[in-house]
């Protein structure tokens, strides 16, 4: 049964959102383009719908840990655009002070715990910030993003085990989006329903239209109740596509163009605002509006980042230990 409803202000919220990730991503591959920002580069068009149908149920004092493809999992736990852009700019006044970078997104403040280049690593680091809340007696509970490529990592399995034995407030998501790299599914593993990993630790798991905000806000909030109840962990298979290579240096020769196209099809951003449309939930004025507002943004952000300084070379020293005067460090 559903705890949160769906309406207006939510398809609201999601159309926004989802168009707020969409032209982030295109304007940093743009800027990756043209080499204002360096490095790896993972963007996430097309995969907005899980972000969206996942925050409309979660609170903002939930946290959320994921791997490398992090842009838009800051941007939808409320990191802002200019510190995000920032970072990607490798600037002091970026979410990780510039030394993190595209794959290094963090804000303790909002309770986004990485952006984890190691692939599959975040998964066990999720089952501990859940286990300290359930230690603290909060009723919060961590979202564990990982792609598909990553549940084939051994730190999935011991998680899993740990994570139901000790009914931890945890919500694994896999986002499925067919390919670990340039790797299909069907090549990787023997066991292509990766949901179905989940079972044999007793956890609840389901797949879920993952270019859909409506089925996974329903997934999640059913996965919510549960970890808040104390009734332990959840994994859900999000069955979505990423419009980009895997990462700005593809050259994507492993799908075909037909493949990309009967997803974009069914685009996300589109399918809400044809719901929006559908119900008169706002008229062109609104979307004319929105666009606009959305384009300030981030034009004021990249603005924000061409203009910030770069790190002072004596950061190299800080935010590597606690201790302040620690005594092993060599000037």
């Amino acid at each position: 049964m559903s705890s949160i409803e769906i309406n207006k202000d939510t398809y609201l919220k999601w159309y926004e959102s989802m168009l707020l990730m969409r032209k982030f991503e295109e304007k940093a591959g743009q800027l990756y383009g043209q080499q204002k920002i360096r490095g790896f580069c993972h963007l996430y068009i097309g995969q907005e719908a899980v972000l969206a149908g996942a925050m409309s149920v979660l609170k903002k004092v939930d946290s959320m840990i994921t791997a490398y493809r992090d842009h838009a999992h800051a941007i939808a736990q409320g990191v802002t655009s200019k510190s995000i852009m920032a970072e990607l700019y490798g600037k002091a006044t970026g979410c990780s002070k510039g030394k993190g970078g595209s794959m290094h997104m963090f804000s303790k403040e909002h309770h986004f715990y990485g952006g984890h280049g190691i692939v599959g690593g975040q998964i066990p680091l999720g089952a501990g910030i859940a286990f300290a809340e359930k230690f603290k007696g909060t009723e919060f509970v961590n979202v564990a993003f990982m792609g598909d490529g990553a549940v084939r990592q051994g730190a999935l399995n011991e998680t899993f085990n740990m994570a139901a034995l000790w009914q931890l407030p945890v919500i694994f998501i896999c986002e499925n989006n067919g390919y670990a790299m340039g790797t299909s599914v069907a090549r990787t593993t023997i066991q292509t329903d990766i949901y179905k990993l989940g079972l044999p630790y007793g956890i609840p798991s389901s797949p879920v239209d993952g270019m859909d905000p409506v089925a996974v806000h329903n997934a999640m909030d059913e996965a919510v109740q549960r970890a808040r109840k104390g009734e332990g962990p959840t994994f859900l298979e999000m069955r979505t596509y990423r419009y980009k290579g895997h990462s700005m240096s593809d050259p994507q020769k492993y799908r075909t163009k037909e493949e990309l196209e009967s997803y974009k099809a069914k685009d996300p951003i589109e399918t809400i605002r044809h719901a929006i449309e559908k119900n008169s939930y706002a008229d062109e004025k609104w979307f004319e509006k929105i666009d606009a507002k959305i384009k300030a943004e981030i034009d004021e952000a990249v603005q924000f980042a061409e203009e910030s300084p770069y790190p002072e070379a004596s950061e190299l020293y800080t935010d590597v230990y606690v201790q302040k005067d620690y005594p092993y460090i060599m000037d």
